[in-house]
């Protein structure tokens, strides 16, 4: 895979709060086309609630950026805001040479500048969501099946042919006509990896893709994303499991209270790490 980011300096502190370790190389323009997402000084309020207070960060294609942090720190909502599925009040999302923003309506609130450009863009991302987000009316190869047919374009025949090939992938070519009530959470989650690669997206999200999972489910779920990362996709991971963002992410990054607090190197983060919040995190959830 690609190298990770290099290190940056850290952001401006309060009088009583340490200054965020921030990465401030990302922002600069990507001629050569080596980053697959950009994110840049992302913000979002819901109501009084600032929940996203200027993110930004890059992924080189190839790469895998973990997402960790306390309930409640904007993980995601920024996941969410990538995809517009929550308007960003202001900031830019990249992706390859797509480019996002949004803008005010007259009552205030925040839409998308360009909708077809979106819908472009929506392409290119693929969402694995913490609770599966099935039709519930179809099987496992008919959730597959629908979304290259009618926004790709595929013949059903083409895209029957590659959702088995999909289903083969995450070991469920024997669950093909089942429905989503008839599988476990664990397979259900697996169906949702395969839709969402079935549009051969340029990026994945997964919103924690465990946390609605039994323990005994979390395995098959987990073996499934590795095998993504050493293939190469590009995956944006927002996870509670830490011994699985070490293990397989290019970079983490650690986010609190709506901000970046820290991010770099797997074994840099987890084994020296520089914020003392995020030193507090790794000490209640290790």
């Amino acid at each position: 895979m690609s190298p990770s980011m290099s290190a940056g300096r850290a952001g401006q502190s309060t009088p009583d709060r340490p200054a965020p370790v921030q990465h401030p190389d990302q922002q600069r323009a990507d001629p050569d086309g080596i980053y697959a997402l950009q994110v840049s000084n992302l913000h979002k309020s819901f109501g009084e609630h600032h929940i996203l207070k200027g993110i930004s960060f890059a992924a080189r294609k190839g790469e895998v950026l973990s997402v960790i942090g306390s309930s409640g720190s904007g993980k995601s909502t920024l996941l969410r805001c990538i995809n517009h599925l929550e308007i960003p009040d202001q900031g830019e999302i990249r992706i390859g040479d797509e480019v996002l923003r949004s803008r005010r309506r007259r009552n205030g609130e925040p839409c998308t500048v360009d909708p077809a450009r979106l819908n472009r863009v929506r392409a290119k991302l693929g969402m694995v969501f913490q609770n599966f987000n099935l039709w519930s009316h179809r099987t496992a190869l008919q959730n597959i099946v629908e979304a290259p047919v009618h926004v790709l374009g595929l013949s059903h025949a083409d895209a029957r042919e590659q959702a088995m090939l999909l289903l083969d992938k995450v070991g469920l070519t024997h669950k093909q006509d089942a429905y989503p009530g008839e599988l476990s959470g664990g397979q259900q989650q697996r169906v949702a990896i395969a839709r969402a690669l079935a549009m051969n997206p340029d990026v994945l999200l997964f919103d924690e893709p465990t946390s609605a999972l039994d323990p005994e489910m979390v395995g098959g779920v987990l073996k499934v994303i590795r095998q993504l990362a050493i293939e190469g996709r590009t995956m944006l991971l927002v996870t509670h499991e830490m011994k699985f963002a070490r293990e397989v992410s290019d970079e983490v990054i650690f986010m609190h209270n709506g901000l970046i607090e820290e991010k770099g190197r797997p074994e840099q983060l987890f084994d020296h790490p520089r914020s003392a919040r995020l030193g507090q995190f790794l000490q209640a959830v290790q």
